[in-house]
């Protein structure tokens, strides 16, 4: 098989990315091919952290802001909306490294696989959730008059409120989760789900 393809049933599918990844990974000799996992799997992780910002945007602007129009904190909007986006990544996640990151690794059936790719992102999950939930108020506050400076270069009048905070606070402490995640979910999912590679 070429390493610049990725097997999709009978058919090979190229994708652009394996010839860097490859790239990379050939300078690190006998360990080339756990590199280029590890990149690749990072590749996945941002388009799962691209679905999993999106979605939380989405959800807070929408249907669970973070506070309502008093200003009262909603800690179970930020835990849902951060839950929901979280299944979409999963499942965005699950998909690519299944075709793209381990195309060899098929000795389980799909939905095995799915279990263990699905209870080692619970855990990433719960940790991340607990984590966002407590600490996202207080990161609104402590970023919020940092970042001022940049937010008035796009919008001169723009007067910080209460829920901007609470969305800014979600998605950095969002961004410190999905860091320790992507390493818990590597490490854990070479381990368990793809150790037949």
């Amino acid at each position: 098989m070429n390493q610049s393809t990725v097997r999709t049933g009978p058919r090979m599918i190229r994708n652009p990315l394996d010839f860097p990844i490859n790239v990379i990974a050939a300078r690190f000799g006998d360990k080339s091919k756990e590199v280029e996992r590890f990149l690749k799997f990072a590749v996945v992780g941002v388009i799962g952290a691209l679905v999993d910002f999106g979605v939380v945007a989405v959800l807070q602007a929408s249907l669970l802001p973070p506070s309502n129009s008093r200003g009262e904190s909603l800690m179970l909007n930020v835990a849902l909306a951060t839950s929901i986006a979280f299944l979409a990544a999963v499942i965005s996640n699950f998909t690519w490294n299944r075709l793209w990151t381990y195309p060899d690794s098929r000795s389980r059936s799909a939905r095995r696989q799915l279990a263990l790719f699905a209870f080692i992102s619970f855990v990433g999950w719960f940790g991340r959730t607990i984590w966002i939930t407590v600490s996202y108020h207080f990161i609104g506050e402590l970023f919020m008059p940092i970042l001022l400076p940049l937010i008035r270069i796009l919008r001169p009048a723009y007067i910080p409120t209460y829920s901007a905070e609470g969305k800014l606070g979600t998605l950095i402490a969002m961004a410190i989760g999905v860091v320790v995640v992507m390493f818990w979910n590597f490490f854990a999912n070479r381990r368990w789900t793809y150790n037949d590679v």
